[in-house]
Formats: structure tokens, sequence, C-alpha cells
């Protein structure tokens, strides 16, 4: 299965560069994973950009209004998707500084919620990186997360 992270706008902030360079490299090890960064514009504009680069994949739509989950339990939703044998391909969709359009919204396989707080996206992409290595360092049962 592979994972796409797909997010509007390269990261500006120092801190938010290093932290996506810092997760995205610790993540490669464990699954097949691509970032890809699409230009910012109107949020109808950037919604339709996730929504045909993420066409045919599993849309996992990043929304302060979805579910907020455990990280052990973000653990077990992936691989059941892994072992359903019907899920190819996961794409992470990360919108820009208006979010996202009620289109795109609609679409989603699911709406994942970081925090009821509402995100700056930067950060919010640190934190799914962050996450998904998590939950592939769970399925692996390494010491990195701890209960």
């Amino acid at each position: 299965m592979h994972l796409k992270i797909f997010a509007i706008g390269k990261p500006k902030l120092a801190f938010a560069k290093s932290g996506v360079e810092e997760y995205a490299g610790r993540l490669r090890p464990w699954t097949a994973f691509s970032l890809e960064y699409l230009k910012c514009g109107t949020r109808e504009n950037e919604s339709a950009a996730l929504l045909e680069r993420s066409a045919g994949m599993l849309r996992i739509v990043l929304d302060e209004r979805g579910e907020q989950l455990t990280s052990r339990a973000l653990a077990r939703k992936i691989s059941a998707w892994e072992q359903s044998g019907t899920v190819k391909g996961i794409a992470i969709l990360i919108g820009g500084a208006d979010g996202h359009s009620e289109e795109l919204r609609r679409s989603a396989d699911w709406l994942w919620s970081l925090s009821k707080l509402t995100l700056q996206h930067e950060m919010a992409l640190v934190l799914v990186l962050e996450q998904v290595y998590r939950a592939y360092t769970i399925k692996a049962g390494t010491p990195y997360h701890r209960d």
C-alpha cells in the first residue's frame, strides 16, 4: 500500500521544514511514502487540485470537525486498511490557510481531526507525519510510543 500526503504550499517556517524533513526521513523505511506540495490558491482551486491528485485513493481529509482518536487507534486503522486488500493507496489531504471546500470534505473516506484547535497547516503537516510514523512504530512494537 502506498501512502501519499498532499499538502497545500511548501513549509516556510524553519521549524516546520525541519520537522517535515525529520519525520519524513523516519517514515520512509516503514512504508511506501511520498509527500507532494500543491500550489496555493483559492480554497476551491486548492480543493479541486487535492481531489484530482488523490483520485482512486482512500482519502483522509484533515479537518477540525473530523474524528479524533488515539495513536494506537490510528495504528489499528492503518493496519485494517493494509490488510483489507481493497485499499491500494491512501491520500492524506492537508489544505491551505483557508481549509477545504465542502465538496472535498464530502468526498472524504475519513475526516481526521488532530485537535479541536484550528492548526496552522505547516504545523498540521509535521503532526501528521509524526503520528503516522508513530503508528508504524506501534504496529512494529518498537519502544518509540509509550503508554
